[in-house]
Parts: structure tokens; sequence; C-alpha cells
């Protein structure tokens, strides 16, 4: 079809209350009803076809209700992977060859879905299988991941319409090809709309993906492959391998039609993927893109011109929502001993003693329990050395619990020293160290909280003095990504706030932007000359 096609312009999808008494609230609660009485088999699908890993099988479980089983998985083995880079590859030609307007239609379409029957579905998954309240599920499995289906659309369409200047006589186009061979992504378990986009926008623009959610995620990531299907996804689009990901790394990362890595996990994980691809450099038909979100150790800096209300909503909701389980979550804080003492450390400490974190499927809960054994243990371990520390005092919470689930009390600590691992290590999970300055120290606090942490995600600063925010975003330029003004460092909106940082924290690709899906082309410059010199000698010669 020969048309200039204008896509629809994109809005951010609401969010609904999930009130007491509103439609939406009954309606989701019979959702988890009906797969909580489930136990799927968590398949891969490889080519269209669903099918079991070939390795070990896992649980994948209620982490509120460790005990509950709501699936399980196969690890996936160097044949599956295989089979899925097999697929990737025998999708390809004709996948690019569609036009932009048939793929984005794909992804539009399951934009729709999710924003109708399919919402209660990948909502009820995300609840239950990665323990998140209503209102997290609600703005990341459903709004989340239908804005990044819509808005990828809308920044493709500009990326497809950038095309170069062209002289009297000469015609001059970008053909925006997607990348030459296969996208490699792999997914955190933190975030269903992530791990929905990680894959599908490579696949927009063109490319071929094998999809590696996290065992711990694979519950939601189930759906929404289900999700793409309904949408009319091609098969060999996206290949969804489950389990570890170790024997589809050994696969993949040696392979010479590697063409990117799209990822969002640890720091470690992802240095350890670009250390590989160093080393199988030569292996390559083309240079790998690497794309990657990584870990976070965020701030919240407070000027003593702060308004305290604001500033303690901003380090309940920062610190505590998904039980800190965010990249972005603000998990230090620094506080003028004004303030702190002024009223704001007995009240912050009794909020966060209030704070009910327990089974995410009653819907009044604030909270639900950490993903699994292996992040309860390191939070276990982690308030044992500050509660043992000289520096440190535990105000609030500080206990765990995993009789029923992997529970970690929200955890408040003021600290004397800002250089304690507090302030530095990412724990992920609900704990937020406080260091309390003097009031007339503020440029040198900013100073060494800029400096203390490897990490560049996101941070805030609240202040009502404009000179003190001009001033203190100068002086933080550099330490986050994702910078916020009198606002928690949470809650990135798809086409308001581009998501992402650099230091450790990633190669800063903005999801939820044109950055982003730029990363996932390879232009080729045409010239098209229409009436070339038949004469080789310049006119200087004669």
């Amino acid at each position: 079809m020969d048309a200039q096609l204008v896509v629809p312009a994109p809005i951010n999808e609401p969010v609904r209350s999930y009130a007491p008494g509103s439609p939406e609230r009954e309606s989701l609660r019979t959702r988890i009803a009906a797969l909580a009485a489930e136990r799927l088999e968590l398949t891969s699908t490889i080519g269209g076809v669903q099918r079991p890993g070939g390795g070990d099988p896992v649980d994948v479980v209620q982490p509120h209700k460790r005990r509950h089983v709501l699936g399980v998985l196969r690890n996936a083995t160097h044949e599956d992977a295989r089979a899925a880079v097999d697929a990737a590859k025998q999708a390809a030609p004709a996948w690019r060859s569609l036009p932009y307007s048939e793929r984005a239609s794909v992804f539009l379409r399951a934009a729709e879905l999710l924003a109708g029957g399919w919402r209660d579905t990948l909502n009820a998954a995300t609840i239950l299988g990665q323990s998140k309240s209503v209102q997290q599920a609600e703005i990341d499995s459903a709004c989340e991941l239908i804005d990044f289906l819509r808005f990828n659309v809308a920044f493709g369409e500009r990326i497809l319409g950038e095309q170069p200047q062209s002289s009297p006589g000469v015609w001059n186009r970008f053909d925006h090809r997607p990348l030459e061979g296969f996208v490699y992504a792999v997914t955190p378990f933190n975030f269903t709309a992530i791990a929905g986009n990680l894959p599908s926008a490579p696949a927009l623009m063109g490319n071929t993906v094998v999809w590696k959610p996290s065992p711990t995620q694979q519950f939601a990531a189930h759906f929404t492959m289900r999700l793409f299907e309904a949408a009319e996804l091609p098969p060999g689009v996206i290949n969804m391998v489950t389990g570890d990901g170790l024997a589809v790394s050994d696969v993949v990362l040696s392979d010479p039609a590697l063409a990117g890595i799209h990822f969002t996990g640890s720091t470690a994980t992802f240095r350890h993927l670009w250390r590989e691809v160093g080393s199988n450099i030569d292996r390559y038909r083309t240079y790998p893109r690497l794309v990657g979100e990584t870990g976070g150790k965020d701030f919240v800096i407070a000027h003593p011109s702060a308004d305290v209300d604001a500033l303690h909503v901003a380090l309940v909701r920062g610190a505590y929502e998904y039980q800190g389980q965010k990249c972005s979550a603000a998990s230090r804080a620094y506080v003028p001993r004004g303030i702190w003492e002024g009223g704001l450390r007995d009240r912050l400490a009794a909020t966060v003693a209030t704070i009910k974190y327990g089974d995410v499927t009653d819907l009044s809960v604030f909270g639900g329990a950490v993903i699994d054994a292996r992040a309860f243990a390191k939070h276990a371990a982690a308030l044992d050395r500050i509660k043992n520390s000289a520096s440190c005092t535990v105000l609030a919470g500080g206990t765990v619990d995993d009789s029923e689930g992997w529970f970690v009390a929200p955890t408040l600590v003021e600290s004397s020293d800002p250089g304690h691992e507090l302030f530095s290590t990412e724990y992920f999970g609900p704990i937020l160290g406080v260091h309390v300055y003097p009031d007339d120290a503020f440029e040198a606090m900013v100073a060494q909280a800029e400096a203390v942490a490897d990490y560049a995600l996101t941070g805030s600063i609240f202040a009502t003095d404009r000179t003190v925010v001009d001033w203190a975003a100068g002086a933080l330029r550099n330490a986050a990504g994702n910078f916020y003004v009198n606002d928690k460092p949470t809650g990135a909106v798809v086409g308001q706030q581009p998501f992402g940082g650099a230091r450790g924290s990633g190669t800063n690709d903005k999801a939820g932007s044109i950055l982003n899906l730029q990363r996932w082309v390879s232009p080729r410059t045409m010239k098209e000359t229409f009436e070339p010199p038949v004469t080789w000698q310049y006119p200087h010669m004669g």
C-alpha cells in the first residue's frame, strides 16, 4: 500500500484506583483467585511453539506464600537456546521485510488488548508472581507496558521520518534498517513492563529476538507472551526461553549473528555479558549493540528550606513501595539536623512502623514480600551488619520473617557515618539509610553524596529556595540520569521521564524515549543522482 501513514498519537494510560466497591476491584480479585488456583506449565516459546525446556524443573511461587506453586518452568538447555536462535534467524527475512505499519499494528493491538480484557490477567499474574500491591501492579504491568507499546510506535515513526537533506539534482535518503542479526533480551523480575518492552522494542524496529525473562518473573512473562500472540505477532519474531539463562548465554554470546543485547538487571551481570561479548568480538558479523540499565543507590537530599510534609511522603513512597525492589528506589537520604530533630525523625519512624506488608491478594496492604529466598538472605545479612555497626541506629523495622513468605520489614536506619555501606551498597530491599548533617553544611553534603556510590540512576533534591535548586542540579548533573526536584526518585512515566542512568547504572539509553528505539536500527544512506556527469574533467582543467 502506497500511503504516507500517521500512527495514532500516544497518550499515557490512565491509572485505575481499585478503590473498595469499584467494578475493577472485584474483576481483578476474581482473576487473582482463578490464576492462584492453577498450576501452569511455564513453557518456552520457540518459533511460535510452546515447549518445555530440557533442563531441571524450577517451581515459580508466590513470594508472600512461598509454598504456593503457581507453575513450573524448566531451565533451557544449549539445545533449547540453539533452537531459539535458529527460529529468530529463520523469522528475520519475512519480519524485516514487512512495512513498518504492519509491525506497528501488532504492538498497537497488544496495547489495546492489554488496556481491555487482558488487563486483569497481567495485573493478577504480577501480583501473584512478583508480590506487587495492586497499585504497583497497575502502574507497571498495565499502564507502563501499554505506554511502552503505544509510545514506541510513535518514536519509531519519528525515526523513519528522519531524512537527510538533498542538493539540486540529488535525492538523499535514509534506509533505517534493522540490525543484521538477532537481539538478546534479558529481563528482570521487578517490572512486567520492562520484561515486555525489552524484546518488543527491537522487534518493532524489524529485529527478531531471543528473550530470557527472570525465572521469578516467569509467571507474568508467560502471559505477556500469550498477549503478543493474541496480537498476531508472527512465530519466531520473539522467542522466549525459560530458566536461569546460563546455557542460553553460552549459545547466544558465541553466535556470529548476535547483533545486540537489551538488558535490565544487576550491574555485575551486565558487566559479565559485556566481558563475554568482548572476548567473542572476533566471532561477530557486526559489533553488537549493548544497551543496559543496571543498579542504583538512589538519593534524596533535603535542604534546610525543604517542605517537610512533601519530604516525608517522598521518603515513605520512594523507599518502601514494592518493598524497595526498584532500581530507582530511595535507599539513602541526607537531611539537615534542624528538620530531622525538629520532628521528621519521630514522624518518619512512626509512619514506617505502621506500613503493612503482607499477602498482596489482600488489596488493602501497602506491599508484599521480597522476591525469593536469596534476596531474603541478602537482606537479613545486611540488617545483621547494620545492627552490629556502632554508627547505625535502627529507628523502625529491622526484622525478617520467612515462615510464610519472604518478608523483610520496612526499615529506617540513622547513621552518623556517610561513608557506611548504607550509602553505597545496593540492597534492593526496604532499607532506607539517613545521614543527618549540620544545617550549614549543605554544599559539602552534596559533594560527598555525589561521589560515595558507584551508581548514577536516580536522585532528588528537596528545597524551596530556587537558587539552591539551580546550584544542586548543576552539582549533581552526572549523579543521576533521572533527577527530581521536590519529588520522590521513582515513578518515571513513559514519554514524560525517559528512564536510565550512567556510571555503574548502565548505558543511559533512555527507555521510554526515541533514544532507545534508535539503538535498534542501523541506517543506510542512499544517494540517487538524477543526471550523473558524463565527463571526468573538472572546469578548472580547461
